[in-house]
């Protein structure tokens, strides 16, 4: 990659941790330049690399919060890695209530006709 600006874009897109508008400001582009340099394939390539980069950060401090016993760390893991062994959320569908049944118990009784 031959453009100077893409390569210090790059560059301020791995130290800001993939923000694209802190990234845009630092060497003075504007988004708009940064759409249509993502259409390179060249480009695009290193752009997920570094968001690629960025994901194994989170997992790797994901994990040692697992393993420093925060629970909410582990309810996360289990509820999306975890799927196929039943760790999964569900809501419960069924209705106790018949709405019909409650309407009716609401109106009058209906008056005889003599």
């Amino acid at each position: 990659m031959k453009d100077k600006k893409k390569i210090q874009f790059l560059k301020a897109f791995e130290s800001s941790l993939g923000n694209i508008s802190a990234s845009c400001n630092s060497v003075g582009i504007s988004r708009v330049t940064y759409y249509r340099w993502i259409k390179n394939k060249t480009f695009a390539e290193k752009i997920e690399a570094i968001q690629d980069a960025n994901i194994d950060i989170a997992e790797t401090k994901l994990l040692k919060n697992i393993m420093d016993g925060k629970e909410a760390s582990i309810f996360f893991y289990l509820k999306t890695k975890g799927k196929k062994r039943g760790y999964i959320e569900q809501i419960d569908t069924r209705i106790e209530v018949d709405p019909f049944l409650e309407l009716m118990k609401t109106l009058p009784e209906p008056k005889e006709n003599k």
